[in-house]
């Protein structure tokens, strides 16, 4: 079983780094397996109330009113399909695009046609319908569907917005019954514990992972919306 590929000049204090290295990832990689098992074990969530959303067009602008609802049982393509929802960052207190939130959703633009042959997918802000889309288009997400919470208290219910209207990122996984009942399965939030800030759903972004593989790492960096 090839174990590593030497190259020459590699001395045997870096080698037996390496072969540590490769059996720490291997013991990693076992562990997310057992967590991603103990996920989908999870007992059937509470039922939770049938949310209605604001959805617009690409092109929609300030001032257009081609604006449809759509309930939160609407959004599943079948039954027994999953709807992942991802809660941007975006409206009310949040006055301009979440930078880390775009980061994961400029990823979310590039998998989408990947995870929706198995999963439904959407992502969902304060924002009106407008002021989401024009930052879509900005960002050049084409294939995602985008939706405004409106008025309704689906991002406070779930945790990622409180009383004031402050936002915070938030991924949440749903369940639909036949008869139509949508369940709660999973919500997950950067801030996981008092000492893990922003490191809750770095899995969902590769960027994190690929600096992770240099050896400065991911050091201090952070996103701007300005590239």
């Amino acid at each position: 079983m090839l174990r590593h590929t030497r190259l020459a000049g590699e001395s045997a204090d870096y080698l037996a780094a390496r072969e540590e290295l490769r059996l720490a990832e291997i013991e990693l990689m076992r562990h997310r397996e057992e967590v991603a098992a103990l996920r989908r074990s999870l007992p059937q969530g509470p039922p939770v109330d049938d949310y209605v959303f604001l959805e617009g067009p690409a092109d929609l602008g300030a001032g257009d009113t081609p604006v449809r609802e759509v309930a939160l049982s609407g959004l599943f393509t079948s039954p027994d399909r999953p709807l992942i929802v991802y809660h941007f960052m975006y409206g009310k207190l949040q006055t301009s695009p979440c930078p880390m939130c775009t980061l994961w959703i400029d990823g979310f633009n590039g998998v989408a046609r990947h995870v929706t042959r198995n999963a439904d997918f959407v992502v969902a802000a304060a924002a009106d319908p407008p002021t989401l889309r024009e930052h879509a288009r900005n960002r050049g997400w084409d294939r995602l569907r985008l939706l405004s919470c409106g008025d309704s208290t689906f991002k406070y219910d779930l945790g990622s917005e409180d009383e004031d209207g402050a936002q915070d990122s938030t991924v949440s996984v749903f369940t639909r019954d036949g008869d139509g009942t949508v369940h709660h399965f999973y919500s997950t939030h950067p801030r996981m514990a008092d000492d893990i800030d922003q490191r809750g759903i770095d899995l969902l972004a590769p960027v994190w992972h690929l600096l992770d593989l240099t050896p400065r790492g991911r050091g201090e960096w952070y996103p701007t919306l300005d590239y």
